[in-house]
């Protein structure tokens, strides 16, 4: 269906945005978590009048400030990256992607920049209460930059409150209110900023952890922790129902994720979830070897998860592909002849309306409106090609998911130790705090990977595949710019890391 494809160049291009988003997404999360903890304390001091909260609100303001300013260089990037390597999947959907963006840029960025001035140097130039309040408002304006973020990236998850328009060949929107409060747009949004908010609570035990260790600041960092352990502990809470809730909605709308994420490759009735697995390296779909090596599961709880009902059906891999006719799923070859059809019934649309032939243009019309739910699968050569790469979406959901379940454990016991003053005594547990950052940071890339990787190869859900998104550029100029980009955003961290690094040894300031 595709001539001329270069898919070296699709695969770059897919390399290039991945890049700039993992670089980004070491700032954005602590960004926004951090604003949230920054506001809470500020508030604490502005209720208690101590001067050592205020101190301690300004040290974390500091590195806040250090982490944003970098944070929005690389999110500039990306946003341009749209246009230059995915420039028909800009012109196709840029009515309803473009959206969101646009309210994000024009409101929710403008608030928190703006705010961002005040709150940073505010003190004793403004009110108290409006300093107070500056720092709540970059806080929220945080938030709504992400949700408008992510509302764009669900729907490419999940394409509702859209129509496609034939006579311009572009997605176009028929209901703000469907794109913006959409089942995924709403879990996206809360298992991602509560996952941030569990980040930027590990990131202040991590630095305090590092000061007890070397008897610095104790006051200061035992504070700060209670603060921040309590907030991992809530957080923590809230990324398990969120996430909960992510997977259901995985289950409903992008099925062969949720298989491939489980290793699934033969349905079950019920079926159970993989707590712990190991891959079979040999197995290779069709073959009817076992899928899994070695595994700890939980019966019957897939099901559950899945359809929110005991002994449900949860279909794999290879029902998806191929059919299951008793269960009512429509294999992948079905779906790919479907989107042939849509595919030829727009040609056909486009050539009626060109010689004036009204008739067969509306039974075009009316054939593509039948088929246009599996339109994407018309551009796919092969039915695998809409299997994700399992190994790398099975190993990253299920690290994620482990790691997410030591967190709670880990927040509960620096709170306990903590509030009773005994954190010194536990070097062991101070080194296991130094490492909690860099723990929450991976479990955070590990999501992405799972989200953006297992939906593949949809830049839109059963709509528009990478193939046909990407632009018409040659492999030497994708591959020029990746290494100019990686050499760009290696600068940025080391200079992001030692400017942190210097900042904490300096540590806050002291009367």
């Amino acid at each position: 269906m595709i001539e001329n494809l270069d898919l070296s160049m699709v695969d770059w291009a897919r390399a290039q945005f991945a890049l700039t988003t993992m670089y980004h997404w070491i700032f954005v999360p602590l960004t926004l978590g951090l604003s949230w903890l920054l506001a809470f304390y500020h508030t604490i001091a502005y209720r208690t009048g101590n001067p050592e909260w205020e101190r301690l609100t300004k040290f974390w303001m500091k590195l806040f400030g250090i982490n944003f300013a970098i944070g929005v260089a690389t999110g500039i990037i990306l946003e341009f990256e749209f246009g230059t390597n995915w420039s028909n999947y800009s012109w196709m959907v840029g009515d309803i992607f473009g959206a969101p963006l646009a309210i994000e840029g024009l409101f929710a960025f403008f608030l928190e920049s703006t705010f961002f001035a005040v709150m940073f140097f505010g003190w004793n130039r403004v009110s108290k209460r409006f300093h107070l309040l500056s720092t709540w408002l970059v806080a929220i304006g945080s938030s709504l930059s992400a949700v408008w973020i992510l509302v764009a990236n669900a729907w490419m998850q999940h394409p509702v409150g859209q129509q496609f328009n034939l006579d311009t060949a572009r997605f176009e929107m028929t209901s703000f209110r469907d794109v913006a409060l959409s089942p995924v747009s709403i879990s996206k949004f809360t298992h991602t900023t509560s996952a941030s908010m569990l980040l930027a609570s590990f990131f202040v035990i991590t630095v305090s952890s590092w000061y007890l260790l070397r008897r610095r600041h104790l006051k200061m960092a035992r504070r700060s922790v209670v603060v921040a352990a309590l907030f991992g502990i809530i957080s923590s809470i809230f990324v398990g129902i969120t996430g909960d809730q992510s997977a259901y909605d995985v289950a409903q709308n992008q099925p062969m994720k949720f298989a491939v994420s489980e290793g699934l490759h033969v349905g079950h009735q019920p079926a159970e979830l993989i707590a712990v697995g190991l891959l079979n390296p040999s197995k290779k779909i069709g073959d009817g070897k076992d899928a899994l090596a070695a595994k700890i599961a939980i019966p019957g709880m897939l099901s559950i998860l899945a359809n929110r009902q005991a002994g449900s059906f949860v279909p794999g891999v290879e029902d998806l592909l191929y059919g299951n006719e008793t269960e009512g799923v429509v294999g992948i070859n079905t779906r790919m002849v479907n989107g042939s059809t849509a595919i030829t019934a727009l040609a056909d649309y486009k050539q009626a309306r060109q010689s004036g032939d009204s008739p067969a243009a509306d039974q075009a019309l009316a054939t593509f409106r039948a088929n246009q739910k599996d339109m994407g699968y018309g551009y796919l050569t092969d039915a695998e090609e809409a299997v994700p790469p399992l190994p790398l979406t099975f190993y990253s959901f299920h690290i994620m998911v482990l790691l997410g379940g030591l967190f709670p454990l880990l927040s509960a016991l620096f709170l306990y130790l903590a509030a009773k003053d005994k954190l010194t005594r536990y070097r062991s547990v101070l080194g296991v705090g130094i490492s909690m950052y860099f723990l929450a940071m991976i479990a955070h890339w590990l999501g992405w990977v799972m989200a953006e990787v297992g939906r593949q190869p949809w830049a839109i859900q059963d709509l528009l595949p990478v193939t046909i998104a990407r632009t018409n550029l040659t492999t030497g100029t994708v591959q020029t710019t990746f290494f100019m980009f990686l050499a760009l955003f290696t600068v940025l961290l080391i200079a992001e890391i030692r400017i942190m690094i210097k900042q904490i040894s300096i540590g806050p300031e002291e009367d």
